[in-house]
C-alpha cells in the first residue's frame, strides 16, 4: 500500500512538472519566482512547487480604448474613441519590466492624442481623423524597448463634440444653409428681373423697329405717289389744266354756293363753256329768289 501512494505521487509530480506552451506563445520558466528561460511552444517539463511556466501570447490582439475627453486649441470639447492592434514583441519585458503594459501602453496613446489634437482647433480636428492617425502612430513608434508591445494599427472611430457645441454647430449650420438659400434665390430673383428687363427691351427694340420700317414704307409710297403726280404734271399741256379747271367749276355748280371767284383773264374763255353757264345761271336764279 506504501508503494501504491508512492507511485501515485510521483505520478502527480510528473504530471504537475508537465506544461504545454500553445502554438504562437511562449513560456517564461520561473524558478523559486525568478525568470529563468524562455520557453516555445511544445511540451516542457519543469519541477513542481519550484518552477513554474508562465504562458505569453505573441498573437496580435486588438484593443478598444474607452471614450474620453480632449480639448481643441479653440478650448472645444471632444470626446474620442480609439482603437489599436498590438502584439507582444518581447516577452520578458511585458512581463517583468512594467506592472501592467497594456494599461502604460493605453495612457501614452491617450497622452500624444491629446498633445496632437490640442494644436488643432475643433473644425480642424473634426476634419482630419487620417492626419491624427498618421501622427499618432509616429509619436507612439515601436514600444518594444519600454513595454515590450508593437503597435500595429491605430484608428481614430470617433470624434464627437460635446452636446453643447453639437447644438452650436447645428445652429451655425443651418444659419449656413439659410444664408445660402437667401443668397440663391436673391441671385434667381435678380436672374429674372434681368431676363424680363431684356425681354421687354427687346420687344420695344423689336416694336420701334417695326414702326420705323413701316413708317420708312409709308414715306416712299407718299414720296413714290408725289413723284408719279409730279412727272404727270410736267408733261401735261394747256388743255388738261382747262379740264381741270371745268371739272372744278362742274363741282362748283352742284354746290349750295353763290359766289363764284374766276381769273379776269380767263373770263372769255371759261364762259364759253357749258358748265360756267349753268353755275352761273344757277347763281343768277339764287339771286331772285
Amino acid at each position: 500500500m506504501i508503494l501504491g501512494i508512492v507511485v501515485v505521487l510521483v505520478i502527480i509530480v510528473i504530471a504537475l512538472g508537465i506544461k504545454i506552451v500553445p502554438q504562437n506563445q511562449v513560456g517564461l520558466l520561473e524558478t523559486v519566482g525568478k525568470y529563468s528561460s524562455t520557453k516555445q511552444s511544445g511540451l516542457h517539463l519543469c519541477l513542481p512547487f519550484v518552477q513554474r511556466i508562465r504562458v505569453v501570447s505573441l498573437a496580435l490582439q486588438p484593443l478598444r480604448l474607452q471614450g474620453y475627453s480632449v480639448i481643441t486649441k479653440d478650448n472645444a470639447d471632444i470626446n474620442t474613441t480609439v482603437t489599436l492592434n498590438f502584439h507582444v514583441t518581447d516577452a520578458v519585458k511585458y512581463m517583468y519590466e512594467n506592472t501592467d503594459s497594456v494599461e502604460s501602453m493605453q495612457q501614452l496613446v491617450r497622452g500624444h492624442l491629446r498633445d496632437i489634437i490640442g494644436r488643432m482647433d475643433l473644425n480642424e480636428a473634426l476634419g482630419s481623423t487620417t492626419k491624427i492617425n498618421k501622427e499618432l502612430a509616429e509619436a507612439i513608434g515601436d514600444l518594444t524597448n519600454t513595454y515590450g508591445i508593437n503597435v500595429d494599427r491605430i484608428n481614430i472611430d470617433e470624434l464627437k463634440p460635446s452636446s453643447a457645441i453639437q447644438e452650436a454647430m447645428d445652429t451655425q449650420l443651418k444659419a449656413d444653409r439659410e444664408r445660402v438659400a437667401a443668397i440663391s434665390k436673391a441671385e434667381g430673383d435678380a436672374k429674372a428681373i434681368e431676363l424680363r428687363t431684356k425681354a421687354n427691351n427687346d420687344a420695344l427694340i423689336a416694336t420701334a423697329q417695326a414702326q420705323a420700317s413701316a413708317t420708312k414704307t409709308q414715306a416712299d409710297a407718299e414720296r413714290y405717289r408725289i413723284d408719279t403726280v409730279q412727272a404727270g404734271l410736267a408733261s401735261a399741256d394747256e388743255k388738261y389744266f382747262n379740264n381741270q379747271s371745268i371739272n372744278a367749276f362742274a363741282t362748283l355748280a352742284q354746290s349750295d354756293s353763290n359766289l363764284v371767284v374766276v381769273n379776269g383773264k380767263e373770263v372769255d374763255s371759261l364762259g364759253q363753256s357749258v358748265v360756267l353757264g349753268k353755275a352761273i345761271g344757277k347763281s343768277l336764279a339764287d339771286e331772285k329768289k
